[in-house]
């Protein structure tokens, strides 16, 4: 069987051009019944930042990213991505326009190898169609070869030589993280957007998923927004931090002037015996 080697220069345009990735969130309300999960959240993302979006536990995180990425569709409100409204647009619709996830609870086929989940997410730039896949024409051959090139390179970059056989279901769960965050990076998304991508990770795994996203953010100069409860690595990695309390925008600022705001504090801690 022919071997496959990462080709580091498939990816280099996009590293050196650094897509436009501007993302505009207004005025967003998404209600469940008489529960209000996101309550008239206004929020901007540019090109090339990282943003962390952080608060308490049910503080409307998740809400808000299933939004922008076509899972729930808000009452009020609009979102729109580099200057097009995609408020109502479905999830396969916002993936081609160039924003891609990875999930709070992993949403990966564990019967499936590594190197096939990872295929799986390229399906969106494949060009050819059933005859010429049927019949395997030299076309779909060298678009298939190009594809896995990809697919090898990202194995490469995230140092999954050694799994890129094994099933995902047999992996660590540290291991799946760093998998879907794979997968999410095959769909070559403009905006990368990561529910809470150190869950379940022992020291050392936090350690080299960091050192992944330094990496996306500084040299593949992607946009990211990144969930997370781990303050440390928040605070490590985020250029401006948008905090979320009962579902409404609390506070928005670099680390330091949200780290310093007592407003965080309370939420985060409750209010002092003194107030």
């Amino acid at each position: 069987m022919k071997a496959f080697r990462a080709d580091p220069e498939l990816f280099r345009s996009r590293r050196e051009q650094g897509d436009r990735a501007d993302l505009s969130v207004d005025g967003l309300t998404l209600r469940f019944g008489g529960v209000v999960a996101v309550n008239d959240v206004t929020l901007r993302v540019r090109t090339g930042e990282f943003l962390s979006v952080i608060g308490p536990n049910g503080a409307g995180k998740t809400s808000l990213l299933n939004c922008i990425t076509g899972y729930y569709r808000p009452q009020e409100g609009s979102i729109s991505f580099n200057g097009r409204n995609v408020t109502h647009m479905h999830t396969h619709e916002l993936v081609r326009e160039g924003i891609g996830r990875t999930f709070q609870n992993i949403e990966l086929f564990p019967g499936m190898s590594v190197l096939s989940n990872l295929l799986l997410a390229r399906h969106i730039h494949y060009r050819y169609g059933f005859l010429p896949a049927a019949l395997f024409f030299p076309s779909a051959r060298r678009e298939e070869v190009r594809h896995r090139r990809i697919v090898e390179e990202l194995i490469d970059f995230l140092e999954m030589q050694s799994i890129r056989h094994r099933l995902v279901g047999s992996l660590p769960y540290g291991l799946r993280k760093r998998v879907e965050l794979g997968r999410a990076l095959a769909l070559e998304p403009k905006l990368l957007i990561l529910d809470e991508p150190f869950a379940g990770m022992n020291l050392e795994e936090k350690e080299d998923m960091v050192r992944f996203l330094r990496e996306l953010h500084g040299e593949w100069k992607r946009t990211i927004v990144l969930v997370e409860h781990d303050m440390s690595i928040v605070m490590s990695l985020s250029e401006r931090i948008a905090v979320l309390n009962f579902g409404e925008k609390l506070a928005e600022g670099t680390p330091g002037e949200i780290q310093d705001d007592p407003e965080v504090t309370r939420a985060y801690l409750g209010p002092s015996e003194e107030g």
